[in-house]
């Protein structure tokens, strides 16, 4: 008895097995079978992987693109003043000179001095004190620039050096020739003792001795004038 209970039991679990082995066979025999047009079409779609397709977003490099500026008028310069002439200086002052021409002064700093002899509106010559007065040969008109801006002219009574001259003021002049365009003057008291010594090297000189304005060219004339 217990013997053929147990193959009972054994057919059972046989008899389960051989159903679901059938149930397994019979979608396998179904795809392996015939396939018409419409199924394997069928099949085609449900094997082909689906794609889903990520929009990927477009990166967009961005042009530089130069402005143009267009002006809507024309910018006008507008100065933030008006430009005035400089007014001379209130110690400038002008001086008829012999010959009809006239010399302008003006101060040119640290107590010195500028006179240019204008004629006809013509700048003919110009004196300036360097810390000491200052004199010219103007075609025989000679003309001293003072110290202290104050201007001499005459005209004529040259003497020709080298050699010693009698001067105006009862001064006596010993000029001497020092090199080309290069003449000295020694201005000589009633003593015979030098009281003054002119320098005319390339250029005129002049000086004022106790009220007695004196000339010496770089050519070697000299004139004095009271």
């Amino acid at each position: 008895m217990p013997r053929k209970a147990s193959r009972r039991t054994t057919t059972a679990r046989t008899l389960a097995g051989t159903v679901l082995t059938v149930a397994l066979l019979t979608p396998l025999a179904t795809a392996c079978g015939p396939e018409t047009p419409a199924t394997a079409a069928a099949t085609t779609a449900a094997a082909a992987p689906t794609t889903t397709t990520t929009a990927v977003p477009t990166t967009t490099t961005p042009t530089a693109t130069t402005p143009t500026a267009t002006p809507t008028a024309t910018p006008t310069a507008t100065p933030t003043s008006t430009p005035t002439a400089t007014p001379k200086s209130p110690s400038g002052r002008n001086y008829p000179l012999v010959d009809g021409s006239t010399a302008e002064v003006q101060p040119t700093g640290n107590q010195n001095y500028t006179a240019r002899i204008i004629h006809n509106g013509a700048v003919l010559a110009t004196l300036e004190t360097k810390n000491a007065d200052a004199g010219l040969d103007a075609n025989d008109m000679f003309v001293v620039l003072s110290i202290d801006g104050q201007v001499h002219s005459w005209m004529g009574g040259a003497h020709q050096g080298p050699g010693t001259f009698k001067l105006a003021g009862g001064w006596t002049a010993k000029v001497t020739k020092v090199g080309e365009l290069h003449y000295r003057a020694q201005i000589l008291g009633l003593d015979n003792a030098v009281n003054a010594t002119l320098e005319a090297n390339q250029h005129d000189t002049g000086a004022v001795a106790n009220g007695t304005y004196i000339v010496l060219t770089a050519g070697g004339r000299i004139s004095a004038h009271m």
